[in-house]
């Protein structure tokens, strides 16, 4: 057997560049860089060893070691898990600054090998600088963090045991159930340790993706099913887009007559004009998609996790007879709430039981009650999206206005706070991937970073983040990193002065509005924010806007400039879209002094007979 002698982290680098990936014919390098932001626990070991690769595995150097995995992670998203990044830091708080996004990727099913720099294996220096030491486990370390938030996790402490743990990393990160984010805690030591490696290690390899088929009974008891019922009913999750099968789920819906709602994840499965698409289901639904879903007498859940923002808290799907048809690569995720698994790929199990539905379509008086709430819906969103010569707008009216200034290509990217909710029911999408949305964990800060994830991944397709002050403030630094990198992104800020969707929402429960909006929080003085002039400290190009006429010319001119731009608007922190959406399990205080609370207690009690748990 051939050996090459590298040091481990040398290993672990060459290997990646020899990980590859086939997208529409062409052969393409898997991971398409590595973030890293270098310390004392991975800048001479590690960071030598991606030096050494760089003209083959980029290294892109960002300011916050959670955003930059932030932006690792949308471009796996924005790639449909068939490309990755991998992100390196320094022991401790570099470390841990990258547990929050190990949770996103988690939630969301979505590949990034995390590479965080640990303590001595051979401990001689111990207690390191920036060292966690536990007082009865001499095996812990501060990357233990990662454990529950990570599909596999592996320290390395010996250079050959680099060899099965990146096989093991590559089949969890490849796999269409089991995707999600990988941890390798690299000991700082054993990073620079030379071993003889296989050179049969570094051989290229081209990963395809797995298309699991459905098992024979589980289709044809789907397909019996779906012919049986009046009353059919689409969801479409994030499951559609990974698998690349927006096409087949037009064709599926159009030829049967099925009615789709989609989930924040499966939202641009169907262009917005599609006949069968309904738009957003669930909490933040459309009129249209909920008037459907709660009449529906079966549910076909096609790559949806069936989050309690798509169910209602398990409360929309009102049909007493209902049945839940759960096609999904993962198991755990189609065989949820009592529901008929068919565990197969999205594309394949489609394709599949359209083959077995033969030329079977629902019943017309329900395809028709489809188009006819469509149709509704549509009027009424009008009504929230239109222009204004408000001197605080409204989130959907600021939307309405990026959407008549956009193109069917471009992106949209959110994340948190009440914007999701607003995107949710008035964005039209015109093309697969052009929402882009981080709803699984909700992480505010994701979008600046994330933004910038999907430019990456698709240079030629305009981003546009829209983001809130509050998550503006929370993580903007890679505002910075995209104007170094010369990803231009656009940036819609809207400022309504602190965190309105909360403060909403703590109303409806019958607070008082507290600590939410600046002005109802413990202050000597209220901050004057210039956001303007951050975002022009950081390169960017900005400018604050009044109102949605100079808003829509603010973003015709950032479309031509050369680098990212961030636009400022003042928006009304208490308006939002109360037409279509549903009731949202949180949970109201039992006892109170007060008499609004006792009220939404009620009220809750009363929504609360709605829920359906188990069946």
């Amino acid at each position: 057997m051939s050996t090459i002698r590298l040091t481990m982290a040398q290993a672990l680098a060459r290997f990646l560049t020899a990980q590859k990936t086939e997208i529409d014919g062409q052969v393409l390098p898997l991971f398409g860089g590595v973030w890293a932001i270098f310390g004392h626990g991975n800048v001479a070991g590690i960071g030598e060893a991606l030096h050494g690769v760089r003209d083959t595995l980029p290294t892109f150097r960002a300011h916050n070691e959670q955003g930059m995995a932030h932006a690792a992670i949308a471009f796996a998203k924005a790639s449909r898990r068939r490309r990755m990044m991998a992100c390196t830091t320094s022991i401790g708080p570099g470390a841990t600054n990258m547990v929050t996004a190990a949770a996103v990727a988690h939630v969301n099913r979505l590949p990034v090998l995390l590479l965080p720099g640990d303590v001595f294996a051979n401990r001689r220096p111990d207690p390191v600088l920036q060292q966690i030491e536990s007082f009865s486990d001499g095996t812990v370390s501060a990357n233990d963090c990662f454990r529950p938030v990570s599909r596999y996790f592996d320290r390395i402490a010996r250079p050959e045991q680099i060899v099965p743990a990146l096989q093991r990393a590559m089949a969890v990160l490849t796999d269409p159930a089991d995707c999600g984010p990988v941890t390798l805690a690299l000991c700082q030591d054993t990073q620079a340790e030379a071993y003889d490696y296989p050179e049969s290690f570094f051989a290229e390899k081209v990963w395809t993706p797995r298309r699991i088929r459905p098992d024979e009974s589980e289709l044809a008891e789907a397909a019996n099913l779906i012919r049986h019922a009046k009353k059919p009913f689409i969801v479409a999750g994030g499951g559609v887009l990974y698998s690349g099968a927006e096409k087949t789920l037009a064709d599926f819906a159009g030829r049967h007559g099925l009615p789709v709602g989609e989930t924040q994840a499966g939202k641009s499965s169907l262009a917005h004009d599609d006949p069968a698409g309904l738009g957003a289901v669930g909490v933040t639904g459309t009129g249209a998609a909920n008037a459907l879903a709660e009449e529906a007498d079966l549910v076909i859940a096609v790559g949806t996790r069936l989050q309690d923002f798509t169910t209602g808290s398990w409360a929309l799907f009102k049909n007493p007879g209902r049945r839940i048809v759960g096609l999904n690569v993962q198991a755990f995720d189609a065989t949820k709430h009592n529901a008929l698994p068919l565990v197969a790929d999205a594309r394949v199990g489609l394709e599949e039981l359209s083959r077995a539905l033969g030329t079977w379509k629902a019943p017309e008086v329900w395809t028709a009650k489809a188009r006819e709430e469509k149709s509704r819906w549509f009027a009424t969103a009008a009504r929230y999206t239109d222009p204004t010569n408000a001197e605080l707008p409204s989130d959907a009216q600021v939307i309405g206005a990026v959407q008549r200034t956009s193109s069917p290509g471009d992106v949209v990217v959110c994340a948190a706070g009440g914007l999701p909710g607003e995107l949710h029911k008035h964005w039209k999408a015109s093309a697969a991937l052009g929402y882009h949305m981080e709803y699984g964990y909700s992480c505010m800060g994701y979008e600046i970073a994330g933004g910038l994830g999907v430019k990456m991944a698709d240079p030629n397709r305009e981003v546009i983040v829209m983001v809130g002050d509050g998550s503006y403030l929370m993580m903007n630094s890679e505002l910075a990193t995209s104007v170094m990198l010369g990803h231009k992104l656009t940036v819609v800020l809207l400022d309504n002065r602190g965190y309105g969707c909360i403060n909403r929402l703590q109303r409806a429960t019958g607070g008082e509005s507290f600590n939410n909006l600046l002005q109802h929080t413990n202050h000597v003085t209220l901050p004057e924010i210039d956001f303007t002039a951050h975002a022009a400290s950081l390169g960017a190009l900005a400018v604050k806007v009044k109102g949605i006429g100079e808003l829509e010319e603010a973003l015709r001119q950032a479309r031509s400039a050369e680098r990212s731009t961030v636009i400022v608007i003042d928006t009304d922190p208490l308006a939002s879209t109360d037409a279509g959406g549903h009731w949202w399990d949180v949970a109201v205080p039992e006892v109170s002094s007060r008499e609004q609370v006792r009220t939404a207690r009620r009220n809750y009690e009363t929504a609360l007979a709605s829920q359906r748990v188990g069946d």
